[in-house]
């Protein structure tokens, strides 16, 4: 329930205060007087989007404040503690604030309990709050999604929905990973027969790690050969078989050092290094003439190398690949490309299997929603229709039409709200044609409507505070009548604020509120008080009268206060 509203610095209005009571609030006053404003301003704690020119006064903020009793409102109460929010200030303090400010830079900001929220947060919360029915509000009527709701909110089948929705979006899933999978086979089969052929022709290929690299290798030691032959035998030669060979001589030499080894204290050093030096170079030549026997230059090998090395730089050229090793991991990507091409049979029909299970559940909960659906038709038709002749319209006739359709995220059924306003002369009930809601009906047959159908829906639900802006559009007299004893009827368990131009609705409130413009400081500026019985008689008699009422407006109006 909304307790207060409080508004500073929002268009023409400066700073006003309202205390709602619990039960019919209305409020009215002459046109342009600055009842949507108010209206205006109640939409920004709601959540709706900010209008900067709302602000007048450029030098200060604009602050909305709405305080609300949340007594017995578990899911609110969920909604605070799921998203963290200080609704307890008072050990679960049973209040609610919710406020909106503009700074002078035209910056939005929103707060529940003094908490920064986004706008999202904002309206999900609002929407378990208030119910806001504007002017031009009516058109929801004729759209499937509204129509749905309400059949829904009758046969009280939220739990279920939220089940079945549950389950159709794993449907969903699994049916667009089988339709990726299938996808993905077809463009596998398209592939199969060219990686197939790729991978044979590498695998017939045979190259080991590094092979290509070390048969270049070995192509050039045999066909340098001879070459390499000549250079070994003539350091073997000059080493140790020439006429003077050096590991001879250097032998020599140590020999005639020997002799003299006794007359200087670093002879022995030099004695040793050149011992040294004779046994590596024996060694080395041992190792050439070892190295030599080895090297042999054969056609047969060359041709066989040469032929290697053409088939891998063939292979190489042909893949893009810089090396055997990358050959390899190219020659490895095929292979499991056409693994994958018999593992995803598998997981094809695995995914097929789990998202025809998803199927069949999806479509026996909607199965079940749908009779739930069903069994409400008849009993909406008659109560709404009963209510159609409450408020003024005894011929008009609401016809719900279901009908199966395809799964979809809300069920099985589309759902369509018919009307037919009147009954023409000399025509049966059987012969009345009935047509969209929001093709036939007008605005005042509309707004009449959607009362009737929130009237019947907040019996079955316990919908929140229902604020009506304007909703008595193109009615009077009698219909006016009859709509203010339904909002009547509907404030006795739940808080009701209208805005109205209709006395017969405004004799009906519990608390009437006027809205009226005074000037302050040269300013115009709205303002808003809580009328007495007396003040609501004269505020009542000049909306049936004039601006000067009659004695006559004024029975009548003291008359409807009295009843």
């Amino acid at each position: 329930m909304l307790q207060k509203l409080t508004i500073q610095n929002y268009a023409i209005i400066d700073e006003l205060e309202i205390d709602f009571s619990s039960n019919l609030n209305v409020i009215t006053g002459e046109t342009g007087a600055g009842k949507s404003i108010i209206v205006g301003a109640l939409g920004l704690i709601l959540g709706q989007r900010a209008d900067t020119t709302a602000l007048v006064n450029k030098e200060k903020k604009c602050v909305i404040e709405g305080l609300f009793e949340i007594k017995n409102k578990k899911d609110i109460r969920k909604f605070l503690q799921d998203n963290d929010y200080e609704s307890y200030q008072n050990n679960n303090s049973d209040e609610l604030i919710i406020r909106r400010e503009i700074s002078v830079s035209g910056k939005s900001r929103a707060f529940i309990n003094d908490t920064p929220v986004t706008l999202e947060q904002l309206q999900q919360l609002s929407s378990k709050l208030v119910d806001l029915h504007q002017q031009f509000d009516s058109i929801e009527l004729g759209k499937s999604g509204f129509q749905r709701e309400v059949v829904d909110a009758l046969a009280t089948t939220a739990d279920v929905l939220a089940s079945y929705q549950a389950v159709f979006q794993k449907w969903i899933q699994a049916k667009k990973e089988w339709e990726d999978l299938t996808f993905q086979k077809q463009q596998f089969d398209k592939e199969a027969d060219f990686n197939r052929f790729q991978f044979s022709e590498l695998k017939e290929a045979g190259f080991s790690e590094n092979e290509i690299e070390e048969t270049e290798a070995k192509l050039k030691l045999q066909t340098n050969a001879e070459g390499i032959k000549t250079v070994l035998s003539k350091v073997y030669f000059d080493l140790k078989e020439s006429e003077t060979p050096l590991v001879q001589q250097l032998k020599i030499l140590g020999n005639q050092l020997s002799a003299f080894s006794s007359y200087h204290p670093d002879m022995n050093a030099l004695i040793q290094r050149l011992h040294s030096t004779q046994i590596e170079l024996q060694d080395i030549a041992e190792e050439t003439d070892r190295i030599s026997q080895y090297i042999n230059s054969d056609p047969e090998t060359i041709q066989l190398l040469n032929d290697r090395l053409s088939l891998g730089y063939k292979l190489l050229k042909k893949h893009g690949a810089r090396s055997t090793n990358e050959l390899l991991e190219i020659q490895m990507l095929f292979e499991e490309k056409l693994k994958a091409v018999l593992n995803i049979e598998e997981a094809i029909q695995q995914k097929e299997k789990e998202f025809n299970q998803y199927f069949e559940e999806a479509t026996i909960q909607a199965q079940i929603i749908s009779e739930e659906r069903r069994k409400q038709i008849r009993p909406l038709e008659e109560k709404i229709n009963k209510l159609l002749k409450q408020v003024g319209m005894p011929n008009a006739k609401l016809k719900v039409d279901i009908s199966a359709v395809s799964l979809n995220f809300f069920g099985c059924d589309s759902i369509d709200f018919l009307f037919n306003a009147n009954l023409p002369s000399g025509e049966t009930a059987k012969d009345r044609q009935f047509q969209p809601v929001q093709k036939v009906a007008s605005g005042g047959e509309l707004s009449r409507l959607m009362l009737c159908i929130k009237s019947l829906v907040a019996r079955s639900i316990d919908l929140p505070t229902m604020i009506f802006d304007e909703i008595d559009t193109g009615i009077s007299g009698e219909a006016a009548r009859q709509v203010g004893i339904l909002m009547k009827e509907l404030a006795d368990k739940r808080q009701v604020i209208c805005i109205t131009h209709q006395p017969q609705i405004a004799g009906k409130a519990d608390a009437h509120f006027l809205v009226f413009k005074g000037i302050v400081k040269d300013s115009v500026k709205t303002n808003i008080r809580l009328l007495t019985t007396e003040e609501r008689i004269t505020v009542i008699a000049q909306m049936l009268s004039g601006a000067k009422p009659t004695a006559a407006a004024l029975e009548n109006a003291r008359e409807m206060v009295r009843n």
